[in-house]
């Protein structure tokens, strides 16, 4: 019998919080340049990308990076405010509630999901394009990750919600690897649930164990929910984007295996 194995992408083999954060505050410069005229200096813009590196575990779609920058200098800079939601937040605030500020502050500064979606990679494609040294070596990948996947034995997909151009990006330049791109599941495939309900329903795949690696508590509780997905092992990467509370929440759960980065790696050989 073998292995299947559906991978996250950002947070189990990648750490791109660097990337994402960079990339992040030269779109907000794109789409609010008046917040950063005059009012924004580069220390400022230093203190945004650290705490960018704490609140990262709540960002499910690339996209929610720009409104952190946004939100963190509004809590910053009271003169900038223009959310109900900045005044008093804390770093700690935005762990516990990202959830419910995410809608209200997209209402309130009158912004659009695609939009900022389409910015997003827009922004990163012109950087790939001017410099795409710099921008591949503000990613890197996990230790042993590189290794793992290259002598792979059991079948691998990379399910993850950032844009599949980038990933593969990553996996040849940085990572040394090729993975075909109908093995990769990015932005736009649907959600995760139903990625993997494709996969296994695929006629090569009956009688392969099945693994889901994640580092977002909440994805896999979501796959929890699902029943047709009950034949699914699932996988917390210890590693990855998620809190301290979130691993003790995991080990909890009898479903979710917390997992450490050498077993991983050797999970995959």
């Amino acid at each position: 019998m073998g292995d299947l194995y559906a991978l996250d992408f950002d947070g189990v083999l990648c750490d791109s919080c660097g990337e994402s954060s960079l990339s992040a505050v030269k779109a907000a410069k794109v789409r609010w340049p008046s917040l950063f005229d005059g009012v924004v200096d580069s220390a400022t813009e230093d203190w945004v990308v650290q705490q960018m590196y704490t609140v990262r575990p709540v960002v499910e779609t690339g996209y929610e990076n720009l409104l952190l920058v946004r939100l963190l200098l509004e809590m910053r800079i009271p003169s900038i405010r223009k959310s109900s939601v900045a005044e008093g937040l804390t770093v700690d605030g935005i762990l516990e509630n990202w959830v419910k500020i995410k809608p209200v502050i997209l209402e309130e500064w009158g912004e659009n999901r695609e939009a900022l979606i389409d910015l997003f990679g827009k922004v990163r494609d012109d950087w790939i394009e001017k410099d795409l040294a710099t921008w591949i070596g503000a990613n890197r990948f996990y230790p042993g990750i590189p290794d793992a996947l290259q002598f792979a034995s059991s079948k691998l997909y990379i399910v993850t919600t950032k844009q599949s151009r980038f990933a593969d990006a990553l996996l040849r330049e940085l990572a040394g690897v090729t993975i075909p791109p109908e093995r990769i599941f990015g932005l736009g495939t649907g959600p995760k649930v139903e990625v993997l309900k494709q996969l296994q329903k695929k006629p090569e795949h009956q009688g392969l164990r099945l693994h889901f690696v994640e580092d977002r508590l909440a994805t896999l509780k979501n796959v929890i929910k699902d029943p047709e997905l009950d034949g699914w092992n699932l996988y917390l990467g210890d590693w990855g984007y998620n809190t301290k509370k979130e691993r003790e929440e995991a080990a909890s759960i009898p479903r979710i295996q917390l997992l450490q980065l050498p077993l991983f790696s050797k999970k995959l050989k």
